[in-house]
């Protein structure tokens, strides 16, 4: 099925997704092996469960200075470049008769910032279904002034995320309070947004999953303004904290750091086992010798392009992230 941008449709997927309680994932992506493996992963969600349509919503960041996704993108690093790039990866995959046919598909840009994509935020986003409008490094009034008035510019276009609290980075001494209920209900009436990011205990590109998810704040803020929160910094916490979203009044759900972050070690494990088919036997000679890999790494065997390859790399990353895809699907999307 075709990308779906339009506002009326996008907002009717959400509402159908609300009728069946279901949190719709937001993936974040930075590359083509990972945008394949959300789609592929949705695809496979929806055959085996014999649903004619699976939503999936593939987002990317911008300018965003903790993390520019659509740099990321190409190595040229330029992020119009990346962006296009994105679009165009997607819109491929999305073809009448490709390979995703029962896939509905939303494009989100994520974190787009209030000053550093202010060229972005006056453009035509009609090929996007989604944007986070992201003012949240401001104080509060002049957040609520700056989101206000891009959604009077843009919101008859668009569906947009506001973020009245900005979430934090892992590992760093800053720890926002979690967002009351009067807060954001007083944020959403005053800007407009569809939906509005809370804190609730989460935090960015955490390295592990070791934080608390505060459900009680978030059904606070569901009595305030219904199932219209949207959930940033997943990652950072365990799955078992955030099975049941939809009766916290969740509606979406953003992702990306733990599908890099936990891939990575399979993808060790994979070069570890295939060292020698990977690198050379000269190679692991070497790092046998300088106390890196044992004994038991030194196979003899030479370079294997089943092992070698970005392909084979990419392989073992694809595998892993679209059964992390597959299993944020099983939990989110409730029968």
């Amino acid at each position: 099925m075709p990308i779906i941008t339009k506002r009326e449709e996008v907002l009717d997927i959400y509402q159908e997704a609300a009728k069946k309680g279901w949190v719709i994932p937001c993936l974040c992506t930075e590359n083509l092996t990972t945008t394949e493996a959300i789609l592929e992963a949705a695809s496979e969600f929806g055959k085996a469960h014999g649903l004619a349509h699976v939503p999936v919503t593939l987002a990317i960041t911008v300018q965003y200075e903790h993390r520019s996704q659509s740099r990321n993108y190409t190595h040229s690093r330029n992020w119009e470049t990346g962006l296009k790039l994105f679009q165009a990866d997607a819109k491929v995959l999305m073809r009448e008769g490709g390979d995703y046919d029962n896939v509905d598909l939303l494009l989100h840009l994520d974190h787009v910032q209030h000053d550093l994509d202010a060229k972005l935020c006056e453009s035509d986003l009609s090929g996007f279904s989604t944007i986070m409008y992201d003012a949240s490094t401001l104080p509060l009034e002049e957040n609520i002034a700056k989101t206000r008035g891009f959604v009077e510019r843009k919101g008859q276009e668009i569906m947009i995320e506001g973020a009245c609290d900005e979430i934090v980075d892992a590992g760093g001494e800053a720890h926002n309070d979690i967002t009351t209920a009067e807060k954001c209900a007083d944020y959403m009436e005053r800007t407009g947004v569809d939906m509005v990011v809370a804190n609730l205990g989460t935090e960015h590109r955490a390295s592990g999953k070791d934080l608390k998810y505060h459900g009680e704040a978030a059904r606070a803020i569901k009595e305030l303004i219904g199932p219209r929160i949207v959930l940033h910094g997943t990652s950072s916490v365990s799955n078992e904290q955030v099975r049941r979203l939809f009766e916290d009044g969740v509606c979406k759900v953003n992702i990306w750091t733990a599908l890099e972050r936990d891939a990575s070690p399979k993808l060790l494990e994979f070069l570890v086992h295939n060292a020698s088919k990977a690198a050379g036997p000269e190679t692991v000679e070497k790092l046998i010798r300088e106390g890196y890999l044992t004994e038991k790494c030194g196979t003899g065997e030479k370079e294997a392009l089943a092992a070698f390859t970005t392909v084979a790399r990419q392989d073992v990353i694809f595998r892993v992230m679209k059964d992390m895809v597959r299993e944020y699907l099983e939990m989110w999307y409730v029968f």
